[in-house]
């Protein structure tokens, strides 16, 4: 009985010892880094990109930088440009809408392109009629500018037009020609007779000196059509400044 006793009291003091042993190891916070932080896991990550410096600041400055640039000729400025087809007092009437090519770049003050080349000018005849008269030297023929076309939009026009090529091309004699020298034949050879006492002679040396005359009459008033060769010089003068947006 003795011997069984002291085995397990030396059992029992041999666990205990090893107990302590553990207990120690287990309490000993000796390995630890006590330069590194514990990590919390329940905090939440920050996922928000970060802000790139090309971004506009505001939606302000972003409509700002949108917005078109208005470009401006003054009063007087002229645009070159070449008639697209002809026209003839013969032909054409008042009403009729004629169209131009811009033949040169225009340009505002600071040197920047308003009208570049090749926009289409548009005008209206409001005036035309042949000449007359031997001293009339140009006839009539008056143009209105009513718009400029640039890359398909429309911008309106206030001034003048001019052509400047315009020449008179002489018509064929007509009936009314014919008529003029007529008239100058009868009213010589009733002159005539009556200078004659009513005589065949003086009535046929009458109607000669008449004819001259008629004659002459006919080519003083021989009609002429006004005539503006295709691809001929236009020019349009503006009455009011001229605004685009860029």
């Amino acid at each position: 009985m003795v011997g069984n006793r002291l085995v397990l009291l030396t059992m029992a003091a041999l666990v205990g010892c090893g107990g302590d042993r553990d207990g120690g190891a287990a309490g000993d916070d000796s390995t630890r880094d006590l330069q590194r932080p514990a990590v919390n896991a329940d905090a939440r990550l920050n996922d928000s990109p970060r802000t790139t410096s090309n971004k506009p600041a505001t939606k302000a400055a972003a409509k700002t930088a949108a917005k078109p640039v208005a470009r401006m000729l003054a009063t007087g400025t002229a645009i070159p440009a070449k008639f697209d087809a002809g026209i003839s007092s013969r032909t054409h009437k008042a009403g009729q809408k004629l169209t131009g090519t811009v033949s040169s770049d225009v340009k505002d003050k600071s040197g920047r392109v308003v009208i570049p080349a090749g926009a289409k000018v548009y005008v209206t005849i409001k005036v035309i009629h042949e000449s007359e008269r031997k001293s009339d030297k140009t006839g009539k023929l008056v143009l209105t500018p009513t718009k400029v076309v640039i890359a398909g939009r429309s911008y309106p026009v206030s001034g003048s037009a001019s052509a400047l090529d315009r020449t008179l091309k002489d018509r064929k004699t007509n009936a009314g020609d014919i008529a003029k020298v007529g008239v100058g034949v009868g009213a010589g050879a009733l002159l005539g007779t009556a200078v004659s006492g009513g005589s065949t002679k003086g009535a046929v040396i009458g109607g000669v000196a008449g004819g001259a005359v008629g004659a002459q009459r006919a080519v003083e008033t021989q009609d002429r059509d006004v005539v503006v060769p295709a691809g001929s010089r236009l020019k349009v003068t503006l009455a009011a400044p001229f605004r685009r947006s860029i």
